[in-house]
């Protein structure tokens, strides 16, 4: 079944997650696939935001490996406690970066990848994944991105059997 995602992508940053997030969450009741479940949000928040790169790594043998995203090709597979992705994983701790550059231990996927946020999805305080986003601008992330992404994170969670 496809569903339309509406916000208005002039409106302001905070006004799209408030439209955006009640729609992501009435989509993932509908479905329990967690594979669907995760591609639509990455492309619900690409569609929505027009964000460089969109998408889940997720815990799988001992690492992060690569889920469903929105974006050009990315890093296949992510240790624990390295880059931005494996240090909010063991941290359990979103991580905003405004330049990536600066960022010790950063895993450029893409050149063009200039700043980061990267959330934790945790469910019964285990972290099944994280959510990356990427911009291509400096400081394209805040903490509205973070506020909204966290409470998005708990929606993802809570939509996982």
């Amino acid at each position: 079944m496809a569903e339309n995602i509406i916000v208005d992508v002039q409106a302001a940053k905070d006004e799209k997650y408030k439209l955006l997030l009640p729609q992501i969450k009435a989509l993932l009741q509908t479905e329990t696939d967690i594979v669907a479940n995760l591609a639509n949000v990455a492309a619900a928040l690409k569609q929505s935001f027009g964000f460089f790169w969109v998408g889940f790594y997720v815990k799988k043998e001992g690492e992060l490996v690569l889920g469903p995203f929105q974006g050009p090709i990315a890093c296949t597979r992510i240790a624990f406690g390295k880059g931005v992705c494996g240090m909010a994983y063991e941290q359990k701790a979103t991580i905003l970066v405004k330049n990536v550059e600066e960022f010790p231990g950063h895993i450029a996927c893409s050149s063009e990848s200039k700043s980061e946020i990267v959330v934790p999805v945790i469910k019964n305080h285990k972290v099944l994944m994280v959510l990356d986003i990427d911009s291509d601008r400096e400081a394209d992330f805040d903490e509205t991105d973070r506020k909204y992404l966290e409470k998005l994170a708990v929606i993802v969670a809570e939509s996982i059997n």
